[in-house]
């Protein structure tokens, strides 16, 4: 059964069935005061590669940074930077190529879908 969900929170799956990383470049700033990102907590990580896996969805803003993530499992490989909202599904395992250092807001949804 083939269904789409517009509704915000809902799980990304690519067209192969896998999850997938959504990327919104340079969202308006009436968007980023919706979402409360400026009283959302801070990460950053300087240049390197990290694994990572989302046991939570994550949205995250990035202030500055450069990152290419490899999603495991698959060929996909997304790229996003300063001034990008990027949603991680749960359940999900890349590895993190940072070119950049990262300084970002990040949020995790503690709602069960």
């Amino acid at each position: 059964m083939a269904t789409s969900s517009s509704k915000p929170g809902a799980m990304e799956i690519d067209a192969t069935g896998s999850l997938a990383i959504t990327v919104e470049r340079n969202p308006p700033e009436a968007r980023l005061l919706e979402l409360g990102i400026k009283s959302w907590p801070k990460w950053g990580c300087p240049p390197g590669k990290f694994p990572l896996k989302f046991d939570a969805q994550e949205t995250c803003y990035l202030l500055k940074g450069r990152v290419k993530a490899s999603v495991k499992g698959s060929s996909e490989c997304v790229e996003f930077g300063a001034r990008d909202l990027v949603i991680f599904p749960k359940g999900l395992s890349c590895t993190w190529d940072v070119s950049v250092a990262v300084d970002k807001h990040y949020k995790f949804d503690s709602a069960s879908s």
